[in-house]
């Protein structure tokens, strides 16, 4: 039987906060004697509120009434006034002794929490709690009496910056790829192209060679599955008078290579490929046929680049400015595959100038959403719900909320900082780019047959926009220190592997001095030396009956060797994580890998080694294939 989210959400809970009692009718004129507010950390207060003797009166009048309109007493009709006293016995028969006085409680807490933080100014969220349960505080109610009630409540955190503007300048770091210089030289060989001048060949003997242009008239067939000539191609895949330049990549694939060497007045059969990723799926991918005629042949000059060329792009520009400019929006382009790291950086940096209290509210409730959805996926990924229900308790949602309140704390630290900000600096989200943004979701949502409520989705759209251009102008205004590097495997330490190589000599050494008790210098190859020459060469016995390896075989031998060692003794040494490391490794690790990391490390999911994987113990296994029975 599946279950909602919903459900995931309502099983974590351990035990259920004090909610207000709500009435037909308000207490509209109760009022507060008097009212003492502590804060607390967290962003948490406790205020004492003392409801005055009319208050107290009128509030377990009004739970009477309310308990008369559901219960059953033998002599009165069901909704009559019955007196307070026949109630409460009929209540205390029932296991309720108190129960009234408890309602009538949290009645006055219902009535009175609200105004007396207006008054202090402070907005709440999450429930309030009494910090003495009603039923506590119903043995000493006595109705027309004053009671002090303290409750406790967490409350909206206001926002300090630490310094003056603290914002601008942040120090942030991230690693991105270095400045791409192939394509800023193609761009610049691209702009050119477009500045391009042809002179025509007049000797129509002359054959086509790359990087000349000529003027042909094309018609497309169809290529059939043996490689002939088959249905006509549509008008837009053929033409008259089409400019060719003779150049890699231009075109479809064989087009340029089948006109090299060709001469004016020549006709060529040609094959290409259509490119994959074309618009005309009917086209996309497959093979068609072209009689492609040479009409005309030129060759292409391409401008100097020079001061001159630069005002024929645009009239302001220099050779220095378009070249900067160019290199600008190259570096722009590519640094976009970097603003996720970028803008975590800058997060980062963020939640370290701002000083806000966390609400407890807020932390428990991102940890039960984050915990309903990591279930949820747990599910859609195949686990049965009889397995997830059983990770579903109150003991592990409180683990899980340890593992996830820091990160939680920081998030929600960013995201008040980024609405601070938002507002000192006046920034705004151009509505066109908000509309657009709508219109790609109504697309997706009329796709997938989903409903499309745009109501719910503008404020959503509105929220992540206004904090990419915060995260814009914090960009704007940083002081990054950016590690520039390739992508890739790590490069090879030549000079850790030698210093490995040399310790395990050394220790091989040893053990044969300990056991012969003699100076084995002359029995032990030199493994790497380096001669006048400069060449790498070995001291190798020269026994015949003995194969010596080469050199660079004993290096990474030895190596090999080492290594094992140092993943052994880091397996065998078992050192307890701290929280630091711990938030560092779920910090390099996708959403997906660190949920399954976090129940990995609670304990709620056992890895099993992997049966058809190297070094499996089969030892304890205890399963056979009967086929195989013998």
């Amino acid at each position: 039987m599946k279950f909602s989210n919903l459900c995931l959400i309502t099983c974590i809970t351990a035990a259920s906060a004090f909610v207000p009692a709500t009435s037909p009718g308000r207490l509209s004129f109760l009022t507060l004697d008097a009212n003492k507010l502590v804060r607390k950390e967290n962003s948490a207060v406790e205020i004492t509120i003392t409801a005055p003797s009319k208050a107290t009166s009128a509030a377990f009048e009004k739970a009477c009434q309310e308990v008369s309109k559901n219960v059953s007493i033998p002599g009165f009709r069901k909704g009559a006034k019955i007196p307070a006293k026949v109630l409460e016995n009929a209540m205390a028969a029932k296991g309720g002794r108190t129960a009234i006085r408890a309602e009538a409680i949290r009645a006055l807490v219902g009535e009175l929490l609200e105004p007396a933080l207006q008054d202090e100014g402070i907005q709440p969220i999450g429930q309030p709690n009494l910090v003495t349960s009603a039923e506590d505080l119903a043995e000493s109610f006595v109705p027309g009496e004053e009671i002090d009630i303290l409750v406790s409540c967490d409350v909206w955190p206001e926002l300090s910056w630490k310094g003056e503007e603290p914002y601008k300048g942040l120090k942030a770091s991230y690693k991105r790829k270095p400045f791409n210089q192939a394509k800023f030289d193609k761009a610049l060989v691209d702009l050119q192209e477009r500045y391009a001048t042809n002179t025509k060949i007049e000797d129509d003997s002359v054959k086509l060679e790359m990087g000349n242009s000529c003027t042909v008239n094309m018609v497309g067939y169809m290529a059939t599955a043996e490689g002939e000539k088959g249905e006509p191609l549509p008008n837009a895949a053929s033409g008259d008078n089409v400019e060719v330049i003779l150049g890699e990549g231009r075109y479809m694939a064989g087009l340029v290579e089948g006109l090299v060497g060709a001469s004016v007045g020549e006709t060529r059969t040609v094959t290409v490929s259509f490119p994959e990723n074309l618009r005309d799926k009917t086209l996309a991918g497959k093979k068609a046929i072209f009689d492609v005629k040479v009409l005309e042949a030129a060759t292409r000059t391409l401008p100097e680049l020079n001061d001159d060329f630069a005002a024929k792009v645009r009239p302001d520009l220099t050779k220095e400015s378009l070249e900067a400019e160019l290199r600008k929006a190259i570096d722009e382009e590519d640094a976009k595959e970097y603003i996720g790291e970028r803008n975590r950086s800058l997060g980062d940096a963020l939640a370290e100038v701002v000083d806000v209290e966390v609400p407890d509210t807020i932390v428990t409730q991102q940890a039960r959403d984050k915990y309903a959805h990591m279930m949820a996926e747990m599910r859609d990924g195949g686990t049965d719900d009889a397995e997830i229900k059983k990770l579903i308790t109150p003991e592990n949602f409180q683990k899980y909320k340890e593992i996830v309140a820091a990160d939680i704390a920081k998030d929600f630290k960013i995201s008040l900082a980024s609405d601070a900000i938002a507002e000192a600096e006046r920034l705004q989200t151009p509505p066109a780019e908000v509309d657009e943004q709508l219109g790609s979701l109504r697309k997706e949502c009329e796709s997938s047959n989903e409903p499309y409520d745009e109501a719910a989705f503008r404020p959503k759209v509105e929220q992540t926009l206004m904090r990419k251009t915060v995260f814009d102008f914090l960009a704007e205004n940083a002081d990054f220190d950016i590690t520039y590097t390739d992508e890739g495997e790590p490069a090879f330490d030549a000079e850790l592997m030698e210093k490995l190589a040399d310790e395990s000599v050394e220790r091989e050494k040893q053990l044969v001095e300990d056991e012969s008790g003699k100076d084995v210098d002359s029995n032990i190859s030199v493994v790497a030396e380096e001669t006048s020459e400069g060449s790498v060469v070995a001291e190798i016995l020269e026994e015949p009956e003995v194969n010596d390896p080469e050199p660079e075989e004993v290096v990474e031998e030895v190596v090999e060797t080492e290594v094992e060692k140092v993943k052994e003794e880091i397996i065998e040494e078992e050192v307890e994580e701290d929280d630091e490391t711990r938030a560092a490794r779920y910090a390099s690790m996708s959403e997906a890998d660190r949920n399954f990391a976090i129940l990995v490390d609670l304990g709620m999911i056992t890895i099993h080694q992997d049966p058809d994987g190297e070094g499996y113990d089969d030892s304890a296994d205890d399963e056979f294939c009967p086929e195989y029975d013998l």
